[in-house]
């Protein structure tokens, strides 16, 4: 059973952080934040990029509004952060390193799922931008978890039990499902399942977070099947504690900018028929450890 720890405010009384060039404010109390005084048109300099990298280490997810951004732009926004991915899978937008998600009434949403992005990759990504382009009147909206909290909320007999585990991530569950054998082959050549740890550590701050989702990682390594899947359905439901969580209602041009290897995502796929066409780049991070 998932286990939420109870903890007290993290913010400011103003309820209001500076960041010197920009402030932020809390859209929830343990993850999430909305971004003030910045625009990404703009580019990001040097400074501005630090600061922001700041902000993202302590709040997960960074939210901004009114961001007119054109592809060329939210590419290179992202550049800033390091090398983008090309999704062998989803289909690109104007430009190759900009995913487009694009639903109406003849396509619902299969998203709403909770995960972190391309973790069968040997490399998963450090962090994705997105971007609204067209959202619906109701409903659509994203939720972010801390999956360093849900760590920590962890009990401490699980904790020591799945800090030195390895798990299995692959493609074939979600992205693999229609493909003729031959293809599905060839791809799995390409993009074979990766191990990486349960827990992992993250880069630049040192917490420990669950690493396991729902949709890509398939078991732990050297465990039964029956105790592999005990201990992954006990890890993928931390991400569904509300007191981990925090919720984005989406406008137009509306963007928020996550990090993957501290948190997981869910998009609510709540608004059929209405459409919904979102856009996303996606960051190359480095091995888990």
């Amino acid at each position: 059973m998932p286990v939420a720890t109870h903890f007290g405010p993290r913010t400011m009384p103003s309820n209001v952080t500076d960041y010197g060039s920009f402030r932020v404010v809390p859209v929830g109390t343990a993850i999430g934040a909305q971004v003030e005084g910045v625009d990404l048109r703009q580019g990001i300099s040097a400074e501005r990029k630090d600061d922001l990298n700041r902000a993202l280490l302590e709040w997960k997810v960074l939210f901004f509004r009114d961001q007119p951004l054109s592809p060329e732009q939210q590419r290179d926004v992202a550049r800033s952060w390091g090398e983008l991915e090309l999704h062998p899978f989803l289909a690109a937008g104007d430009l190759p390193e900009v995913v487009r998600f694009a639903k109406d009434a003849t396509t619902k949403g299969t998203e709403n799922a909770w995960h972190s992005d391309v973790t069968w990759r040997q490399l998963p990504s450090m962090g994705s931008i997105l971007r609204a382009v067209t959202v619906p009147q109701r409903g659509g909206d994203t939720m972010w978890a801390d999956m360093a909290l849900a760590y920590d909320g962890l009990p401490k007999d699980i904790r020591l039990r799945v800090d030195d585990l390895t798990a299995v991530h692959d493609f074939s569950e979600t992205f693999g499902r229609g493909m003729a054998p031959d293809e599905l082959a060839k791809m799995r050549a390409e993009f074979p399942p990766a191990e990486h740890p349960v827990i992992r550590v993250h880069p630049e701050t040192g917490r420990r977070t669950i690493y396991v989702n729902e949709i890509f990682t398939s078991r732990i390594v050297g465990l039964p099947r029956q105790e592999s899947d005990m201990l992954l359905g006990l890890l993928c439901a931390q991400a569904r504690i509300p007191e981990y969580q925090c919720r984005f209602r989406w406008e137009p041009d509306s963007v928020a900018f996550w990090d993957n290897r501290s948190t997981q995502h869910y998009a609510i796929s709540d608004y059929w028929p209405q459409e919904r066409v979102m856009e996303r780049v996606t960051i190359v991070g480095d091995r888990p450890f």
